[in-house]
């Protein structure tokens, strides 16, 4: 059985810090004992999260940087690195969604969507890589129910989670003996911004109403359910309860599940 993950002294490395998932884990982490860099594009966003860490008296580095461009990841990570002398806990939370129909979304989408959710998880993962190995640390990554079911609308979105789940499931495999371990989240319907800033079929602002299944969670629900699967170094977490409810319907029954989902999606179509 793998040791368990103590958070007490380890420094947290969290993409997409300035967001609701992010901040949330930046917090729980922080309260935990960690030391906390954070990583997003929202300067200003990423102002606001310092000055509450600092208050909360969580020793803590932020950097803009967007994780698509990996040269740039490797130097916000080498910052990382020189600050705090390592990372333990690389956590893959920066994301981009989209709402619109497969037929009807523009090329560019699809890859800016990969580029943030599959490529920037991957750039941030061999960025910090030799630094886990040395501490035998963990790569926890903010997948989806949209990583293992289908959700209409999200085609590019979906693909991006399921490409996650091929990348660092594989990782974990090729990492067995290095003391290194590989969390998968997938979470349900989460209150954070991400739908707000969806993309349209033209890579603009959607501003359209989501649809929702079930109720939302709120971000630090997530952030604490987080701490306690990385403290246990699980393989994987599916949450909330609808979270595990898709996971088994879409296995069981897939052709109900896809007539389900129609139904309720079609409106965003």
């Amino acid at each position: 059985m793998a040791r368990r993950f103590d958070p007490a002294g380890k420094v947290a490395l969290i993409t997409g810090g300035a967001g609701g998932i992010g901040f949330a884990l930046a917090r729980r982490f922080g309260a935990a004992g960690c030391r906390v860099a954070l990583l997003d594009t929202d300067a200003s966003g990423l102002a606001e999260r310092a000055a509450a860490l600092a208050g909360a008296g969580v020793e803590h580095l932020v950097r803009r940087c967007d994780v698509t461009e990996r040269t740039a990841v490797r130097a916000a990570v080498g910052d990382v690195c020189d600050r705090f002398g390592g990372v333990d806990l690389l956590c893959n939370n920066a994301g981009v969604s989209h709402r619109s129909a497969l037929r009807d979304t523009a090329a560019a989408v699809y890859e800016r969507v990969m580029a943030v959710n599959l490529f920037g998880s991957l750039h941030c993962a061999q960025a910090a890589l030799p630094s886990l190995l040395r501490r035998k640390g963990m790569i926890v990554v903010v997948s989806s129910v949209a990583g293992f079911a289908p959700v209409l609308g999200r085609a590019g979105y979906c693909a991006s989670k399921y490409a996650l789940h091929g990348l660092f499931e594989t990782a974990r495999a090729e990492l067995i003996g290095t003391g290194v371990s590989v969390l998968m989240v997938c979470p349900s319907l989460v209150d954070t911004g991400i739908d707000a800033k969806a993309l349209d079929a033209a890579g603009e602002r959607s501003g359209r109403p989501r649809v929702e299944i079930g109720t939302a969670v709120s971000p630090d629900y997530v952030a604490g359910r987080i701490l306690a699967a990385v403290r246990r170094r699980r393989r994987f977490l599916v949450l909330p309860p609808a979270g595990r409810a898709a996971l088994l319907l879409s296995r069981l029954f897939p052709g109900p599940y896809e007539r389900f989902i129609r139904y309720r999606f079609a409106a965003e179509l």
